[in-house]
């Protein structure tokens, strides 16, 4: 067994690409796994209190991994720390808080539409406007959502209208974070936004819900170290290797299975009814999902020069 493993491993390392697509799809798997983690959770545990556990101590397991990187620690650091972390606060709050309204599946897809979301908030930040995919999957993604989200009566339920806050967040999230990072050390940057995010969900059960917390059962707190341990330091860990080896259109593609990872075990385990109208409706996300990120370039035909190339190597 041993010796299967080594091989494995040493084979893995002479092909970096690969590499770097099986660490992105695990870290997909172990976020698909956390919206039933979550939902089971919430039935015991104040929302205040799983965050505030889940992001202070991932914090705290990063400077304690990565103690080394605090040398390079300065004000701009902590002012966009600060900032990416009111914002993350507020994504996953609000994603937390909707997911007690609805169930893990449609949480799932609600949530990745902030994909679709990202490049309208860039075009009003930085004057770029959205291009003919960016609008298509928007569309799709608006009649993908009415189908997940809508009830009998054409309204959407509290939980799916917080999801969506929540995916609006994630989208103001994404575009700083990617502004913030600039010539900075993403570990430290994620370190000080977790923190952040942490200490306010803490201050949100001490001084405003004050909401009593039950005694921690063996569940509770193997739920507490997946989402901390797993979910926030190891799955943000693999994804930043794993980025950095893979086309960011083949990325985005991978990233996107967070949302089918996670339907597939809310029917598992939470035993979430499938309907046509709700399949309909994930599959018009996931086809928005698709478009947005990757602007269909695997229908486009390659450059001359690169076809001859490739002939050339055969």
């Amino acid at each position: 067994m041993r010796q299967f493993v080594n091989s494995l491993i040493a084979s893995l390392k002479s092909r970096p690409a690969l590499l770097g697509k099986i660490l992105i799809l695990l870290a997909t798997l172990i976020w698909g796994s956390s919206f039933v983690v979550l939902k089971n959770t919430l039935d015991s545990l104040p929302t205040e209190y799983l965050l505030g556990f889940r992001f202070s101590f991932a914090a705290l397991l990063l400077a304690g991994v990565f103690y080394p990187m605090w040398r390079e620690f300065s004000l701009s650091y902590l002012r966009r720390g600060l900032l990416l972390g009111l914002l993350l606060f507020g994504a996953y709050y609000t994603q937390t808080l909707g997911l007690t309204g609805t169930t893990p599946g449609k949480n799932a897809f609600l949530t990745a539409t902030y994909c679709a979301l990202v490049p309208f908030v860039y075009w009003a930040v930085d004057k770029l406007r959205p291009d003919r995919y960016n609008i298509s999957a928007a569309l799709l993604c608006i009649v993908g959502i009415g189908l997940v989200g809508l009830q009998g009566d054409l309204t959407l339920g509290w939980g799916d209208a917080l999801t969506l806050a929540g995916a609006g967040f994630y989208a103001l999230h994404i575009v700083a974070l990617a502004k913030f990072t600039r010539g900075c050390n993403p570990i430290l940057l994620t370190t000080i936004q977790f923190a952040t995010c942490g200490l306010i969900n803490w201050l949100l059960q001490i001084f405003v819900v004050r909401q009593t917390v039950p005694p921690l059962t063996a569940a509770n707190i193997s739920a507490l170290l997946y989402l901390t341990v797993f979910c926030s330091a190891i799955a943000l860990t693999f994804q930043s290797f794993g980025q950095k080896y893979t086309e960011p259109s083949t990325a985005a593609i991978l990233l996107s299975l967070e949302s089918v990872f996670g339907v597939i075990f809310s029917i598992i385990f939470y035993h979430e009814a499938i309907t046509l109208k709700l399949l309909c409706g994930f599959a018009l996300i996931f086809t928005a999902l698709i478009i947005s990120e990757t602007k269909l370039s695997w229908l486009k035909p390659r450059p001359r020069q690169a076809v001859l190339r490739l002939k050339k190597n055969y």
